[in-house]
């Protein structure tokens, strides 16, 4: 494959990331003509069709290997104009900014990663460009190139990635005393069989972990009805409501189990599900300081 050239790469992420030939030319200021002539040019030196044209326009697979390798040296561009341009005019306001696209799942964003990104932000010169996504599924937005790091519950490396242990996340099943009382108690049927028909409350329709904890408990799905709570502290809010059963992160569960509006269904089974930090194997100094705040940060807030 001949060389590809900056101004090729930068094209062909902003026709992904903006869907189309005439966006991504308004985005970069040059004519359609200009950006169908360098993804042209760029399959030619690929030998391989790198993007399928239909609205939006999407990276075909060889497509999606490029476009890693583009966001890496457009991030090593940002980067290094960033360490450049710090002190141009000796004052620091000509200080370039560096975006760290990132994708983290709601729950660690609502109780330790925030900490994380306020550590790096604090250097004055980075921003995030932050994806929330399910810890299983967050591994598909690093495969595609789409961010250079996640939060995952997948170990196995993507390729051209580092796989890093955090720890694990405790989760507590949880629900309110009136709940309690009105689906858990009172009939001749096991506390377990109760909680497989009562009313659950699952974050989205890829939140897997009450069906996983319930199986776990008893090797068989729940069958009880589901409400769909896409926000961490509504889910737990809708607990504490009573409007169904739900695992609850043990930093947000804590309050409420204290003040007695839930309580623990079934106290020492809780849910431990492990994270791993995935990041580009790139050397870079913005990159590594998010990796070692995240490290710091969940080392501290999440149990080993």
């Amino acid at each position: 494959m001949s060389a590809l050239h900056l101004d090729q790469l930068r094209t062909l992420a902003a026709v992904v990331d903006l869907g189309s030939f005439e966006a991504a030319a308004a985005h970069l200021h040059i004519t359609q003509s200009a950006v169908s002539q360098r993804i042209r040019a760029m399959e030619e030196a690929a030998g391989r069709i790198l993007v399928r044209r239909e609205r939006p326009i999407v990276a075909t697979e060889s497509g999606e290997v490029v476009l890693r390798t583009a966001r890496q040296m457009l991030h090593l561009e940002e980067s290094l104009a960033g360490e450049l341009g710090a002190d141009r005019d000796g004052t620091g306001a000509a200080q370039e900014h560096v975006t760290l696209a990132v994708a983290c799942n709601s729950d660690s964003l609502a109780t330790w990663f925030l900490d994380a990104m306020t550590e790096v932000h604090s250097a004055g010169h980075r921003v995030f460009d932050l994806r929330r996504e399910d810890e299983s599924l967050s591994i598909e937005l690093l495969r595609r190139g789409e961010v250079m790091a996640a939060v995952t519950s997948e170990s196995r490396p993507v390729q051209g990635c580092r796989a890093l242990p955090l720890g694990s996340m405790r989760y507590v099943p949880c629900a309110s005393p009136g709940f309690v009382a009105r689906h858990l108690r009172g009939d001749d049927t096991s506390p377990t069989a109760a909680l497989g028909r009562a009313p659950i409350v699952d974050f989205d329709r890829s939140d897997a972990h009450q069906n996983h904890y319930y199986r776990r408990l008893t090797r068989r799905q729940p069958t009880g009805p589901r409400h769909y709570i896409p926000s961490t502290h509504d889910h737990a809010r809708a607990i504490v409501a009573g409007l169904g059963w739900g695992l609850i992160p043990e930093q947000l569960a804590t309050p409420w189990l204290v003040s007695g509006e839930i309580v623990d269904v079934f106290p020492d089974r809780p849910l431990d599900v492990p994270l791993f930090w995935q990041h580009w194997k790139l050397q870079s100094p913005d990159l590594d300081a998010l990796t070692a705040a995240v490290l710091d940060t969940a080392r501290a807030e999440l149990r080993t």
